[in-house]
């Protein structure tokens, strides 16, 4: 096998049939934008722009939902995460139904019934404004830094199969999905989204299956895998500092795709965007399922490219830079000869980013529009005016997350900085909306102080961990890789401490990073009850029961019949019996309307007869 790099040869291949197919991409992307910019209503309203009038259908929905969050970061992380350290990540594929089925049920229904354009609106209603805007702001800033990774990550996989300017490429992809997004909207969005999801899953499927069968089908892969000491699936390691295990993976992995599933503004603005909570629940568990088939492509797709270069790593041959380079090159070493192939690769990983920025900008356009311009400057605005802001914000976003891409290219191995990310960010915002949807005593002061005392921990869990980890202290242990069937001569593959520096701080500093999201949201929910409990609670009796999860109140009140009474679990209770009263002196007729309201809205209990 001649492994020789040349730079210049690969780029040769990727000539005009290449940039016909990548190209048709972007003009179809682009046209999706102008036909729902330019025609139809326009989207002259921010209902029409925003939230796409609330009539889209269930399969374009459920496909966006699959395209927001897996993108880049799945198609080129996951695969070489399968090669450096084995198939034990799969296992997260567990997490993702406990976590659809936890979405559908437990905040879902929530956000529904409130109909909240910004799912920080709960937060407000729950809470406090300050907590509203504390959770908005930090949402804002996971979503600018997570956009500038997921971009920077296909632009790399560009330059290194074509030799165009990295720089270059992600000027493109900004400058086409600003495009579309202001101009056409959420359903320009949405529907660009499930072009792009056929696009991904097509060459993805393409580019294994084509790799598998050069090398003599999936029993090769398989036994060069096992060969390899790649195949693992059960390790049950209770240590939290080991960075995979079917604990972290299916419990850490539950906090960190229920902070996206269940609290994220780009998903739950997508929720909102068909007619019924019936039709949203059947799009998510679609999502679900369409989610874990892209996690298993990339996850075999890994194996593949293992068992190509099981005998000579690309990294110590120098034939890349960086780990996440691995895949472009197996693509161009495997099709490269194929006229138009090469340039599917690219269309599906720019597909794959193009979703994840379009679904961001606009839903920090409506997030910036509903918390800020309108929450604090201007809530009178006439709904042509606030559109148009909208559209300007999405503008003003895009060109805020290119700049941040100049930070993104130093975080390393994109996989882990994007859920490290979620973790820090994410975790404590799942903490302050799980503390408002589970637990009634919680008030405004807990809340505020339970979030920004977690956001202060997590930081510095994450923060402390990537400057261990450049020191060279903290050393994440791969899986071994050969030279010996490469044919150059004298090739030796430089060798590392397994685990760098030990003891002290640094022992927490190893926790695994699939933790971070159920140590942030753990966090916000301790110290959100310890203060609110220090500076009296909020009364769940005064409380509108429609702004705590309706499963946890049926399953409090089936658990603890009598109990519940002791700790306060009457939601609206004091409100209902103030209605009631202070309407039965006029007469009887609106007594009995006022009561059948409060049993309606409130939950509340008949009062019995004396």
């Amino acid at each position: 096998m001649d492994t020789s790099f040349d730079s210049e040869e690969l780029s040769a291949r990727f000539k005009w049939p290449e940039y016909l197919v990548f190209g048709a991409m972007l003009a179809i992307s682009a046209g999706i934008g102008v036909f729902y910019g330019c025609f139809g209503r326009k989207q002259k309203t921010t209902s029409e722009f925003l939230m796409a009038n609330r009539s889209m259908g269930i399969f374009p929905m459920s496909m966006s939902l699959i395209a927001s969050f897996m993108s880049a970061i799945t198609l080129l992380g996951t695969p070489v995460e399968m090669y450096r350290y084995g198939t034990q990540y799969w296992v997260v594929g567990i997490s993702y139904f406990i976590v659809m089925a936890s979405a559908s049920a437990l905040y879902l229904p929530v956000y529904f019934n409130l109909q909240v354009t910004s799912v920080y609106e709960y937060l407000e209603l729950r809470f406090h404004k300050s907590v509203r805007l504390l959770g908005s702001a930090a949402f804002m800033t996971q979503m600018c830094i997570y956009m500038a990774i997921v971009v920077y990550a296909p632009a790399l996989a560009l330059s290194q199969v074509t030799g165009m300017n990295v720089y270059f490429a992600i000027v493109a992809i900004f400058i086409v999905c600003i495009f579309y997004t202001a101009l056409g909207g959420m359903k320009a969005v949405m529907w660009t989204d499930t072009f792009q999801v056929i696009i991904m899953f097509g060459s993805m499927l393409i580019v294994i299956i084509k790799g598998a069968i050069d090398l003599g089908g999936p029993s090769v892969v398989w036994e060069t895998a096992v060969n390899g000491s790649r195949i693992e699936f059960f390790n049950a390691d209770l240590d939290p500092r080991v960075r995979h295990t079917i604990w972290s993976l299916v419990i850490g992995g539950y906090f960190t795709w229920i902070t996206v599933y269940g609290t994220n503004q780009a998903q739950v603005q997508r929720y909102m965007t068909v007619p019924t909570v019936e039709q949203a629940k059947k799009a998510i568990w679609i999502n679900a399922f369409g989610l874990f088939g892209i996690l298993t492509i990339c996850c075999y797709g890994g194996l593949v490219i293992f068992a190509k270069y099981h005998s000579c790593d690309p990294l110590a041959t120098n034939r890349i830079k960086t780990s996440d380079q691995l895949f472009p090159l197996f693509v161009m070493d495997t099709l490269g000869e194929i006229p138009g192939l090469p340039g599917l690769f690219v269309a599906g990983i720019f597909s794959a980013a193009l979703s994840t920025v379009s679904s961001g900008l606009n839903s920090l356009a409506a997030i910036c529009l509903e918390d800020f311009v309108k929450g604090i400057f201007y809530d009178k605005l006439s709904d042509e005016k606030a559109t148009s802001i909208s559209k300007f914000l999405a503008v003003g976003f895009g060109v805020i997350s290119f700049l941040l891409v100049f930070v993104a290219e130093q975080l390393g191995g994109v996989l882990q900085a994007a859920l490290s990310i979620f973790g820090m960010i994410g975790g404590p915002i799942l903490g302050v909306f799980t503390l408002g949807l589970f637990f009634p005593w919680g008030n405004s002061k807990g809340a505020f102080v339970g979030t920004l005392t977690s956001f202060v921990f997590m930081f510095w869990l994450g923060f402390g961990t990537n400057i261990e980890i450049a020191k060279g202290n903290l050393v994440i242990p791969k899986l071994p890789v050969s030279v010996d069937g490469c044919p150059q001569a004298n090739l030796t593959i430089q060798s590392f401490p397994k685990q760098g520096e030990s003891g002290g701080v640094l022992e927490f500093y190893r926790v695994s990073y699939m933790w971070y999201s159920m140590i942030g949201c753990t966090v916000t929910i301790l110290v959100g009850l310890f203060v609110s409990f220090l500076t009296k609670f909020q009364d769940p009796r005064e409380l509108d029961p429609n702004l705590i999860s309706p499963p946890i109140d049926r399953l409090v009140r089936f658990l603890f019949p009598e109990f519940r009474h002791k700790i306060l679990w009457d939601l609206g209770r004091k409100v209902c019996l103030v209605y009631i009263t202070s309407q039965k002196k006029e007469n009887q007729t609106r007594t009995e309307c006022i009561v059948c309201f409060a049993l309606k809205f409130f939950r509340c209990e008949t009062p019995k007869k004396r």
